[in-house]
């Protein structure tokens, strides 16, 4: 991310004040538009190709591979700061919150889909994406974000260890040693 670095680097100084209080959400809002294009041409991908009768199936398939990369990323970039948990203690958090991400995520596009029955013959191919991406990519994504946001920052990256001591206070005390005489 030495892209997002010079970019801060230039930034003025007032902006910058404003800014970096925020850093940590920034970095999980980069990572979330990542996911989004990731998890958008995938979905488009296989709607138009291997599942054209099954928009959800399709958009959950591209829903799981951009979390997959939306972990590596919050972890070794948004989240860096934060922890305390053992890796797989704490992958095993994120997926079950991207999981509740997930089906958040397929609710208004399945209420489209489903309900609305915005599908064809009913509506026209154009309609039908239009509200697919309406109903799935944009207000799915948005619900699902702030729920992940939340959820991230609560459960999965806590600025707080187990014990409930802050990390960054035990890591600032050094270790006591016993000292003979």
């Amino acid at each position: 991310m030495a892209f997002v670095g010079k970019l801060v680097n230039s930034l003025p100084e007032k902006v910058l004040v404003r800014v970096l209080p925020h850093a940590e959400m920034l970095k999980f809002l980069v990572v979330g538009g990542i996911a989004f294009v990731v998890t958008t041409i995938l979905f488009f991908g296989i709607k138009w190709t291997v599942l054209p009768q099954h928009p959800v199936t399709a958009n959950i398939i591209a829903v799981l591979v951009a979390t997959v990369l939306s972990y590596v990323l919050n972890r070794e970039w948004s989240f860096a700061e934060r922890g305390g948990r053992q890796r797989h203690h704490e992958a095993a958090l994120f997926f079950i919150v991207a999981g509740i991400g997930l089906a958040i995520n397929q609710v208004p596009l399945w209420i489209s889909s489903y309900v609305f029955d915005l599908r064809q013959p009913n509506v026209s191919v154009l309609m039908e994406n239009f509200s697919d991406f309406i109903s799935g990519s944009i207000i799915g994504t948005l619900l699902a974000t702030v729920f992940r946001w939340w959820a991230m920052r609560k459960f999965v990256f806590p600025e707080e260890s187990i014990d409930g001591e802050m990390i960054r206070d035990i890591e600032a005390t050094p270790p006591v040693t016993s000292s003979e005489n």
